[in-house]
């Protein structure tokens, strides 16, 4: 009786001096500009950090954005405000995951920093130098964890993230590859182009012997890009021959470089066993699904993880459908979270 009561009292005094103050302090959700230097330009950042218990690491991910003046929400003010990267934050930020998304060149805050003066030499490896440095800046921060970092790009902004995950240190654990640039960059504005001529001959507005025309021009015009002749624009569209012409002006650089890189050869560099998701939607006209075909089978050749490839029904580009126009599909939303799960 005597050893059974003093085990009480024991267990008792054990509870009682447990102080309250023991029970991690829960630390509210909250977002804080992150600035960081690369190549001698300021770029400024919003690092989301969810709800979580103070001193604790959390998973974390770079958002990395689509082509042209897309900023660290997404956006290309003031015509386009999908809000894309900034609800891809808010998606990640319910499951746990930290996010890091930051105004690339050109855009926002950012600017074009130290190429203000010579545009002409920005080149599609000075954004990845960038991302590398918010990835690296991501690592840095307090609440993250950096065995636990991953990359999250749309479009082009999931080539950058491929890029990155077989040359950044610690090497992600995971790659989102959201409607991603998946073929060289003017094969891919070729199939766009050919798709919207097709249609507009469809709807009427050329013949077919205008529409083979124009897509032989097309088609000469990127070989004339790559062998650094002058384009001939004569039989192509004002609209068309004025992107062409600036495919030789102050972007010929970034055009070349950002063309030079073929997606799924830089797969070969992935860590074995990389969780990889790769999303894409049957209603995207600008990154069809059967563009991502030797992507995938890249990627399985490389040995990594599921998720792998996941078709979006009825989703488009921004990561939309019908019935949601101005937020993320659930299709989208559904695929992240098979991509986050643990």
């Amino acid at each position: 009786m005597f050893f059974r009561l003093a085990a009480v009292v024991l267990a008792l005094t054990v509870v009682t001096v447990t102080p309250a103050e023991a029970t991690p302090r829960l630390v509210p959700a909250a977002d804080r500009e992150v600035v960081f230097t690369v190549d001698g330009t300021t770029t400024y950042g919003t690092l989301h950090v969810p709800a979580h218990r103070a001193g604790q690491r959390l998973r974390a991910a770079l958002l990395l954005p689509g082509s042209g003046p897309t900023d660290r929400d997404g956006n290309q003010p003031p015509a386009s405000r999908p809000n894309t990267l900034a609800q891809v934050a808010d998606a990640l930020g319910s499951d746990q995951v930290a996010t890091l998304r930051f105004d690339k060149y050109g855009t926002g805050r950012t600017g074009l920093g130290a190429y203000r003066d010579r545009p002409e030499e920005l080149d599609y490896p000075a954004f990845v130098r960038q991302a590398k440095a918010a990835y690296e800046s991501l690592r840095d921060q307090p609440e993250t964890d950096p065995r636990a970092l991953l990359v999250v790009g749309h479009s082009e902004g999931a080539m950058t993230g491929l890029l990155l995950g077989g040359t950044v240190r610690p090497r992600p654990a995971g790659l989102a590859l959201l409607q991603p640039q998946a073929i060289r960059f003017l094969d891919l504005v070729a199939l766009q182009l050919h798709a919207q001529i097709a249609e507009a001959t469809r709807q009427g507005q050329f013949t077919p012997e205008q529409q083979r025309a124009m897509d032989a021009a097309v088609d000469a015009a990127v070989t004339a890009l790559r062998a650094h002749r002058p384009v001939d624009t004569t039989d192509l569209p004002p609209a068309v021959a004025q992107l062409f012409e600036a495919f030789q002006g102050p972007s010929a650089r970034f055009v070349e470089s950002d063309d030079a890189v073929y997606p799924p050869d830089t797969v070969a560099a992935l860590r074995p066993g990389t969780r990889v998701l790769l999303t894409c939607g049957t209603d995207d006209v600008q990154v069809p699904c059967p563009t991502t075909d030797a992507l995938t089978a890249a990627l399985r050749r490389a040995h990594v993880e599921g998720p792998g490839r996941v078709p979006l029904p009825g989703v488009d580009h921004l990561l939309h459908d019908a019935d949601h126009p101005d937020t993320l599909a659930p299709a989208a939303l559904d695929a992240l979270r098979r991509f986050t799960e643990r």
